[in-house]
């Protein structure tokens, strides 16, 4: 599947362009501009707002209402307690590196995604291939502006490494992504400095509840935590009975650690969640499975992301459940719905993909 991000004609999207129209028409803005701002935080102007709550509408109707689910509204506080336990408190983190001359900090994923991608960009030129302009953030232009050093032509074998590294990158731990680093002498774009080896971020907002510094507690990381710790009563609601499903709408915050690509990648969103309850020891068949079997997806499976292609195949939900790709027909059903939902708001499905 191709990550070039282009126009409905075919054209290159330009992101600089694009945001500065955004702001041009009130869509959005920094929030606290006047003060300088801060990253990974926006205001919404009212037709982004308006978009906003047309698409969480959209999601009400064709989840909660068709799907007959319970919505929650849950606490956006979370005791200390409650995220230890959950494991988020130990793992729920990011590793970062630092360039000790500068005391820049930079993710490391990002890190090395950056500097092998403009490798491979470079390699392209060197070929004569055709290289196709990625939509980038104005500052990482100027960053590998100052890093680029003419084309450079890469052995067949390094070129397949680096395209196989970019497509497994989310499965590296913080040691692995030390040990490419250093393989593959990776360093800060913006500087040309060896950077310090990767270590855990906590990416959780930490306060306390009331004036006692006794009571720990984060801003909520994601909604399922509520919910999960809501289940008893739901059961009760749902007069004991499974399979039932909650759904909750709220904001969650991560301290992001280099916020960026706009609003993909911020320190305070809105997300919806489903949480399905089934009894599996009762088996996980879903009674509307059968009204979703023919219908395709793009699914990227193990073999073809350990293969290091990112090329996903259309497969029919009913074969992917019987084959075992898809563990159970609920899992199958949901990922359907989930489908039709991107349609109805005008996804491109053709960047879509399941893994």
């Amino acid at each position: 599947m191709s990550t070039d991000y282009v126009t409905q004609k075919g054209q290159p999207f330009d992101r600089a362009a694009f945001e500065s129209l955004l702001r041009r028409k009130v869509f959005l803005w920094q929030s606290f501009e006047p003060y300088g701002s801060v990253k990974g935080l926006f205001d919404y102007g009212p037709p982004l707002e308006q978009l906003e709550s047309q698409v969480i509408q959209i999601w009400r109707d064709h989840f909660i209402r068709s799907e007959k689910m319970m919505a929650l509204k849950c606490s956006m506080l979370t005791p200390y307690e409650v995220l230890k336990t959950s494991g988020h408190v130990d793992r729920f983190a990011d590793y970062m590196c630092k360039d000790p001359k500068t005391g820049e900090i930079l993710r490391s994923d990002h890190l090395i995604a950056d500097v092998l991608e403009a490798r491979l960009k470079s390699d392209k030129e060197a070929r004569g291939e055709k290289v196709e302009e990625k939509e980038e953030d104005p500052k990482k232009k100027k960053k590998q502006a100052k890093a680029a050093k003419g084309a450079v032509k890469l052995d067949d074998a390094v070129r397949q490494e680096y395209e196989h590294v970019l497509a497994m990158l989310d499965d590296y731990t913080g040691e692995g992504m030390g040990e490419l680093i250093k393989k593959y002498d990776i360093r800060n774009p913006s500087s040309g400095n060896e950077v310090e080896p990767p270590v855990s971020v906590n990416l959780m907002f930490q306060t306390q509840i009331g004036a006692s510094s006794n009571s720990p507690a984060f801003l909520r990381p994601e909604t399922a935590q509520g919910q999960f710790l809501s289940f008893q009563k739901l059961l009760e609601y749902s007069d004991g009975q499974l399979p039932f499903a909650s759904a909750s709408i709220g904001y969650s915050f991560r301290n992001e650690l280099s916020p960026r690509a706009g609003l993909l990648r911020v320190r305070e969103f809105l997300m919806a969640e489903i949480e399905h309850f089934v009894d599996p020891e009762g088996g996980k068949a879903h009674p509307k499975f059968h009204t979703v079997a023919d219908v395709k997806l793009p699914l990227l499976d193990r073999n073809t992301q350990t293969s290091g292609s990112t090329n996903p195949t259309m497969v029919a939900i009913g074969e992917a459940v019987k084959t075992k790709l898809v563990d159970n027909e609920t899992l199958g059903y949901f990922l359907v719905r989930i489908y039709q939902f991107m349609q109805k708001i005008g996804i491109d499905m053709n960047k879509l993909r399941f893994r």
